[in-house]
């Protein structure tokens, strides 16, 4: 997910750079309204809003707005009719506008500072208010949260007339259970399309920090691992040890929490025996992956992470909410975008 990557780079790199957010879109577009990146000095990215044929141009500003410390809303034009500007047929046949923010290091501070609190669980909501043709910035924590964050706000009237707030939410996370050879490629993409990813399994051999460096980790039986990674609803879990008794003991503590996915790997015949008067088993999807016909651990995995994408997206599409989400209003679009929901907003930049 974008936003926590971003949080990430803040927290790990911290050197200046610059916020490219989706603020309006008209047609067809390759990320929705509210999508963001970074766009480093030098040429990098993380993160995109379109499929490379805008970045070059974004990138050609970076040095500019860093110099000069003012934000810049930037219209791209794409529709057929005005295709031939760019100097070659791009096709996207849409507009769309880009605001673009300079992160000094007061506000990478901040940043760095909001990915401890997220990675901690909570959200935190960065609020925009005016300055000119900049931005100062308010890092509070959202929902009563009790991590203090500092403020790269100074004091000023204009704290009361809020422009556009970001809330950065903690990323979903899977739980593994199952530490086998297959594993490995489930945990790398589900955590390369935005889950943390803790995995459990009663035999330490296997689950340890050298073969899954990227993962929360706990060894034990199915009750001592529940507790100790505090497994609950909003968890998504796969089950998949291969171990009949082990996989039958882990579904039952997870059918009662009612979690929203619940998949398990395994043959039909397996399953039927695995599930044989288990109540509640309707929600578990099983055999677990979308049904591309594949073959092997790695091509598994890519079915699996599919099917963790649908059930992500149909979660925050009931829930109303996402990895990112916006506040207040930017052309009245109230757009959705793969990060999570927006309401719009207008920059005072775009003058």
């Amino acid at each position: 997910m974008d936003g926590y990557s971003i949080l990430t780079y803040a927290h790990q790199v911290g050197k200046p750079a610059v916020l490219a957010t989706l603020v309006h879109t008209e047609g067809h577009s390759y990320r929705k309204v509210g999508a963001s990146m970074l766009l480093l000095p030098g040429g990098g990215k993380i993160g995109s809003l379109s499929p490379g044929c805008l970045e070059s141009d974004l990138w050609e500003r970076v040095n500019e707005l860093l110099l000069a410390g003012e934000a810049e809303l930037v219209t791209y034009n794409m529709k057929p009719e005005e295709d031939a500007i760019w100097g070659e047929a791009i096709g996207c046949g849409g507009i769309v506008r880009i605001l673009l923010e300079p992160l000094d290091d007061r506000s990478l501070a901040s940043l760095a500072e909001a990915y401890v609190a997220v990675s901690a669980g909570n959200e935190v909501e960065m609020i925009r208010f005016p300055a000119g043709k900049r931005f100062d910035y308010e890092f509070v924590p959202v929902h009563g949260g009790t991590q203090p964050l500092r403020t790269a706000l100074p004091t000023r009237d204009n704290r009361r007339n809020p422009l556009f707030s970001t809330v950065f939410k903690p990323r979903p996370r899977l739980f593994v259970y199952g530490a086998d050879e297959g594993t490995k490629p489930i945990v790398r993409l589900a955590t390369s399309v935005g889950f943390r990813v803790a995995v459990g399994d009663w035999r330490s051999s296997l689950c340890n920090d050298r073969r899954f460096p990227e993962a929360e980790l706990a060894v034990g039986s199915p009750m001592e691992i529940a507790t100790a990674l505090g497994l609950d609803a909003s968890d998504y879990f796969l089950i998949c040890s291969h171990q009949l008794r082990m996989d039958r003991e882990m579904l039952e503590h997870a059918l009662p929490m009612r979690p929203g996915y619940i998949g398990v790997m395994g043959s039909q015949n397996r399953i039927r025996h695995l599930l044989e008067g288990l109540p509640g088993t309707d929600i578990i999807s099983a055999p677990v992956g979308v049904d591309i016909g594949a073959e092997g651990s790695e091509e598994i995995a890519v079915s699996i992470a599919a099917q963790l994408i649908a059930a992500r997206k149909d979660r925050q599409s009931r829930r109303g909410v996402s990895g990112i989400a916006y506040r207040w209003d930017l052309y009245g679009s109230g757009a959705e975008q793969e990060d999570g929901g927006t309401q719009a907003f207008l920059g005072a930049c775009a003058r």
